[in-house]
């Protein structure tokens, strides 16, 4: 069983979980304004060294993008299999619905709690720590079968979210907040191990290209949508109600898979039956 998650996955999960949490450290202790300078000052250095690094090489320049063609052939590859195709749409829509929280959570401890950057940091920072801590526990959970509990980190998410639209005390959705971090850690890493095992070997490579192409739409789409809906029904409600769409995700991830597999057992036992049907005395 292929189990190891690719150093760009591990890389992206990494700097979802250290990002916040570094940001919400800052938070408690300078004015927003220096992280927005600091973070501003980060990009420029970059730039900067990437300017060191010099002109492509003309071949270089003119070949085609890396892994364009690729994931091209994963996705026509992927709508043939429905089991990988479910796996990389839960996922998707999991990080979509993830999107609408960064942007609802700043309003949320400003707008409904009338507080400032030092709460929003402790919801960061617990949530990092959380997630850091959740994602210790991967080894453990890969050896419990995938799907179960990769659906159940999808309604456990969904669940810590739903107190912010119950007016729940700033201390328990404080709580409910560092339960999701520890939740929501090791979802990466066990969607990934979920779609490693059930790609056939001589596809993985291609296949793997298509899903990151796929999934780098997924939390930009969320985020950009989370605006407009904060601001028709407000921060809380939006909180609440990327909580339930999650869950509602879940269960429908559930129910499709369980209609999948009695229709592929039915399908096997139909074969059988026909086979048995047409052998000697049959």
């Amino acid at each position: 069983m292929l189990s190891h998650h690719s150093p760009g996955d591990s890389r992206s999960s990494a700097s979802v979980v250290v990002g916040p949490a570094l940001a919400g450290l800052l938070a408690t202790v300078a004015s927003p304004a220096w992280i927005v300078g600091l973070d501003a000052v980060s990009f420029a250095l970059l730039a900067a060294q990437v300017g060191r690094l010099g002109s492509m090489p003309e071949e270089a320049a003119t070949a085609e993008p890396l892994g364009t063609g690729r994931s091209a052939t994963g996705l026509h590859f992927l709508r043939r299999q429905p089991e990988l195709l479910g796996v990389l749409a839960l996922t998707w829509f999991f990080n979509f619905l993830y999107g609408p929280v960064e942007v609802a959570l700043p309003l949320h401890v400003t707008g409904d709690l009338h507080s400032g950057a030092s709460l929003l940091g402790l919801y960061w920072t617990l949530f990092g720590v959380g997630a850091v801590l959740g994602a210790l526990t991967v080894g453990t959970l890969r050896r419990l079968p995938l799907w179960p509990v990769t659906l159940g980190i999808v309604v456990g998410w969904g669940l810590t979210l739903v107190p912010f639209g119950l007016k729940a005390p700033t201390s328990v959705s404080v709580i409910c907040f560092a339960l999701g971090g520890v939740i929501y850690g090791p979802f990466t890493a066990l969607s990934f191990t979920l779609f490693q095992d059930r790609t056939p070997a001589a596809w993985l490579t291609t296949v793997l290209a298509a899903r990151s192409a796929a999934l780098l739409t997924a939390a930009p789409t969320g985020t950009a949508l989370g605006g407009p809906l904060t601001a028709a029904i407000g921060p809380r409600q939006v909180l609440a109600a990327s909580g339930i769409a999650t869950i509602t995700l879940a269960l429908v991830a559930a129910a499709v898979r369980a209609r999948g597999r009695r229709r592929a057992l039915a399908g096997a036992v139909a074969r059988a039956t026909r086979d048995g049907g047409s052998g000697p005395g049959g």
